[in-house]
């Protein structure tokens, strides 16, 4: 039988409800200044507080950086694991479109989160290991998807097909479960490669969109995205039906 949690303490409780309203606040100084405008002074101000308090909670600005960083990979691969769950082992390739469409919608609807960790990085801002976690869940989706059309033999093996072994960065083929990367097997090597082609292509096909780019240029942003999307896809060896 599982133990209960214990409730928090009260001075655990004041903590986190700071901690939650100082987020609030950051998110919404990212929101009117940019990233690399944001500042603790200018949070603590808004929250009402002296400077020196705020100190208490993050202890520099690159660590509240780090912390809206973590909640915006996090927010992303939730919405794109979320596809995949409610997809019950449907076909790989409409999930995958599913899973962009639906990670388009949350960039679209969060564009400062989605610039955040997307977009232009913060000048002297280095992102510690702590991100890398959050950073590779949509990765791991990708993945995931991946191995799964290959399992059911809807993976075309046209696809790109050199060796990428020690092309890929361990933290990635761990979300394939492969921890040592000597361990990994040719196709999954293959698969992991061909991830980072989605992955590209979904954050290139967002980011055009979301910072002007396709002005005057496409009509119809939604299915100008899953063309790109379904294009992308069909070079790597899934194949997209769109209406």
């Amino acid at each position: 039988m599982t133990e209960p949690t214990p409730p928090l303490r009260a001075r655990d409780r004041a903590r986190a409800e700071v901690m939650s309203e100082l987020l609030a606040a950051a998110r919404a100084r990212l929101e009117s200044d940019g990233s690399a405008a944001l500042s603790l002074r200018a949070v603590a101000r808004d929250l009402g507080m002296a400077s020196s308090a705020v100190y208490r909670y993050v202890p520099s600005r690159d660590a509240l950086l780090t912390l809206l960083i973590i909640e915006a990979y996090d927010a992303v691969g939730e919405v794109a694991e979320k596809v995949v769950a409610r997809s019950d082992g449907a076909d790989a390739a409409q999930t995958w479109l599913d899973v962009a469409r639906a990670v388009r919608g949350w960039a679209l609807d969060q564009p400062y989160s989605f610039e955040l960790i997307y977009g232009t990085p913060v000048r002297g801002y280095r992102a510690p290991d702590d991100t890398v976690r959050s950073a590779v869940r949509v990765w791991g989706v990708i993945i995931g998807l991946l191995m799964a059309a290959h399992a059911h033999g809807t993976l075309d093996p046209a696809g790109p097909d050199f060796d990428p072994a020690g092309r890929m960065a361990p933290e990635a083929l761990a979300t394939a479960g492969y921890t040592d990367p000597t361990t990994v097997p040719p196709e999954v090597a293959r698969i992991a490669i061909r991830s980072a082609t989605l992955f590209t292509s979904l954050i290139g096909a967002i980011s055009v969109e979301l910072f002007g780019h396709l002005h005057h240029v496409a009509a119809d942003y939604e299915r100008f995205f899953d063309v790109t999307i379904a294009t992308s896809a069909a070079g790597v060896g899934l194949r997209i039906t769109l209406d």
